[in-house]
């Protein structure tokens, strides 16, 4: 079954973005658009850009791969690596960590977005000091 065409957008918006094209939001995102992930809420366009403008100002690098997706009517669940450098966590280096979106569309864009993914393998274990303390719980949780 081929993909809707605001998935389609959105995907392929995700696979060229970077801190010089985030304008490129506004094609795959509903005006009134509320999106979620482990660090915040926000909702509407002008919160979501800024957000994202944030975001990058810190960023090397940051490249999505879509893994796999799942689509039913309106709803999709995107399954999906990041790779990013970010300058002040890891020393710079490359961090990759897995995850998934929750997307709904309404008029042709994605108007409800939630990131599932581990905060911790993507922030917390790579500041220093902060780092070592969230492995350590990690390994005692699985113990």
């Amino acid at each position: 079954m081929a993909q809707s065409l605001w998935l389609q957008n959105f995907i392929s918006v995700y696979s060229e973005l970077s801190k010089d094209n985030l304008a490129a939001l506004g094609q795959v995102y509903h005006p009134d658009i509320e999106f979620c992930d482990p660090l915040h809420r926000l909702n509407g366009l002008p919160s979501l850009v800024d957000y994202f403008e944030h975001l990058y100002q810190n960023l090397l690098s940051c490249d999505f791969k879509v893994d796999q997706v799942l689509e039913s009517q309106q709803e999709a669940a995107v399954y999906w690596t990041m790779s990013f450098r970010h300058k002040q966590l890891n020393g710079g280096e490359l961090i990759t960590i897995s995850g998934h979106s929750h997307l709904r569309a309404q008029d042709n864009k994605v108007i409800y977005h939630r990131d599932y993914l581990d905060a911790g393998a993507m922030l917390y274990e790579h500041v220093p000091v902060l780092g070592a303390l969230v492995r350590l719980i990690k390994r005692r949780a699985v113990k």
